[in-house]
Parts: C-alpha cells; sequence; structure tokens
C-alpha cells in the first residue's frame, strides 16, 4: 500500500512539474497574480556553494552529525562528510524514505548540523524548522536553502518555472521577529537562512499576525532589513 501511495505521489509531483503545467501557472502569475515590479538583482554566480558552506562549517565547528530535509538526487547529501549522516525524503536520495512530518513525528535522534530543502512552501518550512530546532544539539546549526528569490516568479506559489524558491523567505522573515531564535540569510547559492537557538542578536521588528500574507513587494522593498543578510566570509565569526 506505502508503495502505491509513493507511486501515485511521484506521478503527481512530476505532472505539477511538467513543462505544460509551468506554462500555465506561469501565465495565470503573469496576468492575474501580483504585478511584476523588477528584479532585485541578486548575483550568486561568484557566491560559495551550499556544498561549501555546510562542509566548511561542518569541518570548522567539528560536528559529529548530519540531517538533510529534502535530498533529491544528493547532489549535497554525498558530497558531505560527517560522522552520521540522515537524509529524509519521501522520494529520492538520503536514507529515510518519508516525508519530513513523518520522520519528525517519530525521530528521537538530535543533530549538530541540518539544511532544509523540502517542500518550498511557507507553512512547510516553518514546521521543518520548528521540528529541526527541537531535534538540534547545543551549538548546532539549522540551514536553511532557496531564501533569496529575485523576482516575483522566482518566489510564487503554484510554482511556474523550473529555477524556483518558494516563498520560503517569510518563514526566514517570521522568525527574524521571534526573541530566542538568531536567523540570518547568507548571500550565496540561491539565499541560505541560518538559523542559532540563542538569543535573537538583531531582532525585527513588524506588526504582522499572519506572515503567509506577506507580498513580493514587501520582501522587494525590505529585504536585506527583512533577511538580515551576511555574506560568507562572516560565518566564522557569527557562530
Amino acid at each position: 500500500m506505502h508503495q502505491i501511495k509513493n507511486f501515485f505521489q511521484k506521478k503527481i509531483i512530476r505532472f505539477k512539474g511538467s513543462k505544460n503545467i509551468l506554462k500555465l501557472n506561469f501565465f495565470l502569475h503573469k496576468h492575474f497574480g501580483e504585478k511584476d515590479i523588477g528584479e532585485i538583482g541578486l548575483n550568486f554566480s561568484n557566491k560559495p556553494s551550499k556544498n561549501k558552506i555546510v562542509q566548511d562549517t561542518i569541518n570548522r565547528k567539528n560536528y559529529k552529525s548530519y540531517l538533510e530535509i529534502g535530498c533529491f538526487n544528493n547532489e549535497l547529501f554525498n558530497y558531505i562528510n560527517c560522522p552520521k549522516k540522515v537524509g529524509v525524503d519521501p522520494y529520492s536520495g538520503g536514507t529515510v524514505r518519508e516525508t519530513s512530518d513523518d520522520f519528525f513525528s517519530k525521530n528521537k535522534e538530535t543533530f549538530d548540523c541540518i539544511f532544509i530543502d523540502g517542500l518550498h512552501f511557507y507553512y512547510q518550512v516553518k514546521k521543518d524548522i520548528i521540528n529541526s530546532l527541537n531535534l538540534l544539539n547545543q551549538n548546532g546549526v539549522i540551514f536553511v536553502h532557496d531564501c533569496l528569490p529575485n523576482n516575483i516568479l522566482d518566489q510564487a506559489i503554484p510554482r511556474p518555472k523550473y529555477i524556483w524558491t518558494g516563498d520560503v523567505w517569510k518563514a526566514i522573515v517570521e522568525f527574524r521577529t521571534l526573541d530566542h531564535i538568531d536567523t540570518y540569510t547568507c548571500n550565496a547559492d540561491m539565499g541560505i537562512g541560518i538559523i542559532l537557538k540563542r538569543k535573537n542578536k538583531k531582532k525585527l521588528s513588524l506588526d504582522i499576525k499572519n506572515f503567509s500574507k506577506l507580498k513580493f513587494s514587501d520582501y522587494f522593498k525590505n529585504f536585506k532589513n527583512y533577511m538580515n543578510i551576511v555574506e560568507y566570509r562572516e560565518l566564522e565569526n557569527l557562530f
């Protein structure tokens, strides 16, 4: 039964990511969605990759355990060298064939370094971050991929193009408003969120009750302040 369910889930995922569906979503966003206000101008071509950032952190901090949520083709997971590695993905890659929700519901292990790159929807990323915080070791770090969209279509829901971040950025903005979580975004590889379980050193003050309602125009005007952007060279002094 699980194999049949998994088979049909894969078919649905492929269908949603098919060329014709992406074209349809693109058309709907262009003509009925939020107004396109241009490019921010982010350029990651000369920035370090997520592979380098994560592995350098593991080496520098002498971390012994690594968890990856959303492994896809194992581009990052296979690259990482760490004594204990667990990769969670319902469809491919990693070591655990489950959704992140199912994994977190029964997992008893803790980890030094966690990389979140699963479903790129605000509500799911928020859940993955909260669940990851509950099993993060002291002085550990959570990385979150795809936090810096460059234009409105990069982050539009539903997905309208292959290169796509989703609205992950909204979760980063929300966590920046909390007292007990210290959150940054590294200007590299489509934006890599950095979440540390400690007092917030630069709390973002926003009077927002539902962060899912944030618009791209809010991000466009305020992204540097919202995302607390740092460069790769600053990470060593950050944590």
